[in-house]
């Protein structure tokens, strides 16, 4: 499982404690124009409110088509382009947006999902408590709890798909290992997935093909409705 048995005991964080990037410092060029006054080329730079525009676009759930030998219903994580596929038939997959492990907490490898949880309650592991034992030992599901709407969990480890009330982190390396979505994604995910569906992470030292990123300016298929996954008893 590559590192997964290193950081099985550090997944979530909890509500508030993920750092937010400082989007508002990045400077990304859009573009230059002359000035006649200065006789200069001048750079202007792009807003921080276009900049969250369009990392909202770039990670906002999407059909896309693939080339996978995996079947449907397969889960593919790709943590290097922070995107989830969901395998769908006839060369498709719905793509998600994602925030995974920080620096340290990378991992690859391949699980199926054991069980699903809707407003799952949250206990922080004891080497997180290590860490940080400010935190609650407990913590029960609902808005401010930091696993979100839905859980997927992977096997027998202590590493989730879940979901966070942190939109901004999509995109980004802030978690302790487990991969996030945005709470309406992973409510859609949870919908479409089984009990048992295979899910490969791609990390930095695997050698799974990633999937091609493409850049999709064409208008997109509509998503197809999520039939009724199993669900967890209750």
């Amino acid at each position: 499982m590559g590192r997964l048995a290193v950081f099985i005991g550090a997944c979530a964080t909890a509500a508030g404690l993920a750092v937010m990037p400082a989007i508002a410092d990045e400077q990304e060029p859009a573009g230059q124009f002359f000035d006649p006054s200065s006789k200069t080329w001048v750079t202007y730079y792009l807003s921080r409110e276009e900049l969250a525009r369009r990392q909202q676009e770039k990670f906002a759930r999407r059909v896309v088509p693939i080339e996978t030998n995996e079947v449907p219903g397969t889960v593919i994580i790709d943590t290097i382009n922070r995107y989830l596929y969901l395998v769908q038939p006839d060369g498709q997959a719905i793509r998600y947006g994602i925030g995974v492990g920080k620096e340290g907490f990378e991992w690859s490898g391949v699980e199926r999902i054991s069980r699903k949880a809707e407003w799952p309650s949250w206990t922080p592991p004891a080497e997180m408590l290590a860490r940080r034992p400010d935190l609650p030992r407990f913590m029960t599901g609902g808005p401010k709890n930091p696993l979100g709407a839905r859980a997927l969990y992977l096997g027998n480890t202590l590493y989730r798909v879940h979901g966070t009330n942190e939109d901004w982190s999509i995109g980004y390396a802030v978690s302790s290992g487990c991969i996030r979505l945005k709470n309406k994604d992973v409510t859609d995910l949870y919908e479409r997935v089984n009990v048992g569906a295979k899910v490969i992470v791609i990390g930095p030292d695997s050698n799974y093909p990633i999937p091609p990123v493409l850049d999709l300016t064409r208008p997109q298929p509509k998503l197809p409705a999520p039939a009724l996954a199993n669900r967890p008893a209750s």
